[in-house]
């Protein structure tokens, strides 16, 4: 439960903070956001 959470806040101010113009733009930061998501699901193993 709590994954999931910290997954949607990630996504969200990813999305918001981001600013980005361009689809390149945005994949840089969904893919920001997975490399830190699973970094936390890796140290809460």
């Amino acid at each position: 439960m709590i994954q999931k959470f910290v997954l949607a806040l990630l996504l969200g101010a990813s999305t918001l903070a981001a600013g980005c113009n361009t689809v390149e733009g945005a994949g840089r930061d969904i893919e920001r956001g997975g490399e830190k998501m699973q970094g936390a699901a890796e140290r809460a193993r």
